[in-house]
């Protein structure tokens, strides 16, 4: 019988804009079953189809400050004149209970993840070319010349922190990112630091011998 207890890991995914993230986060939970989604809060309006709750918690400007202020948000950032951050008691809950949280966050919110869950795992989503990620803001139908272009000078600077995640994933094929995505989170589960209590007991075993 194996004394290793599944710890759930808090995996933060990034990616610019127009990347698939969202598609992919949806593909990875419906084929699998040992993972928790993280849903985010943002002060940004409801886009079409979204739903409080589902895609995101959607708050005012006032009701995310006192969450800042309370020490409830795990992190938080501005992006594009809104707030968006994670809350924390829903991450910790679902950590303990050995599922892997999936946290989609922008790289600033990332870092804070990090500084906070040292064990946590970066992963960054790239598209296959900057063309291709043009097309695909184009293509969601939703979005204004003005905003893609803000968006694109926003990748510029999150690209400045891709250097600081674990691993990144190229999404150009659904099926093999969400595949690739899957066995990086559980090639992490098997680092050393993530199995000391399983390690220590070993040693302790063997000069028990």
């Amino acid at each position: 019988m194996s004394l290793r207890k599944r710890k759930g890991i808090a995996v933060v995914v990034s990616g610019f804009s127009g990347t698939g993230k969202g598609t992919l986060m949806r593909e990875l939970m419906a084929r699998y079953d040992n993972y928790s989604l993280s849903v985010s809060m943002t002060t940004r309006a409801p886009r079409k189809g979204e739903e409080h709750g589902r895609d995101y918690f959607f708050v005012t400007d006032e009701e995310f400050e006192e969450l800042i202020a309370s020490g409830g948000l795990l992190e938080h950032a501005g992006y594009c004149g809104h707030y968006y951050g994670t809350p924390k008691a829903f991450v910790e809950e679902k950590l303990e209970e050995g599922l892997d949280v999936i946290l989609e966050i922008e790289t600033q919110g990332a870092l804070q993840i990090k500084k906070r869950y040292p064990e946590a795992l970066l992963l960054f989503v790239m598209p296959p070319s900057i063309e291709e990620l043009k097309h695909r803001l184009v293509g969601r139908g939703t979005e204004t010349e003005e905003v893609i272009r803000e968006r694109i000078l926003q990748a510029r600077d999150e690209a400045q922190g891709i250097e600081y995640y674990d691993s990144v994933i190229i999404n150009d094929d659904l099926d093999v990112c969400v595949k690739e995505l899957h066995d990086v989170i559980e090639a992490a589960h098997l680092a050393p630091f993530r199995n000391m209590e399983f390690i220590e007991e070993i040693k302790e075993q063997l000069y028990r011998e």
